[in-house]
């Protein structure tokens, strides 16, 4: 069993930075390859970066690339996500997920552990 609580979501202007952080606790966090969705309403929910277990495979949507970094401290047992240059488009939840596939998938089913979301609202 794994917990997840993210932070660090808010209100930004369009240009502007927010790091959300996700802190884990349960089992060893090492053991977990984890994801960053977003769901804006009335759209499906994506996968918006990921990251494996040892920290050296990392995806990121299209959208993110360049502007977006997904790390991990698992002495710490956190993970983070790095948003630069948002735009409104960006607005969204966001949420922090734990999956035991041994790769970097993007199935919402094969993550096994979610957090309860922080919303990520950017303003023109």
């Amino acid at each position: 069993q794994v917990q997840l609580v993210e932070s660090g979501g808010g209100l930004v202007q369009a240009g502007g930075s927010l790091r959300l952080s996700c802190a884990a606790s349960g089992r060893t966090f090492s053991n977990y390859a984890m994801g960053w969705f977003r769901q804006a309403p009335g759209k499906e929910r994506e996968l918006v970066a990921a990251i494996n277990w040892s920290g050296d495979n990392t995806y990121y949507a299209e959208h993110a690339k360049g502007r977006f970094t997904i790390s991990r401290d698992n002495a710490k047992n956190t993970a983070y996500l790095q948003m630069n240059s948002l735009k409104p488009e960006d607005t969204a939840v966001y949420w922090c997920a734990a999956s035991t596939s041994s790769v970097i998938t993007a199935v919402v089913s094969d993550y096994n552990y979610w957090g309860q979301g922080t919303q990520v609202t950017v303003s023109s």
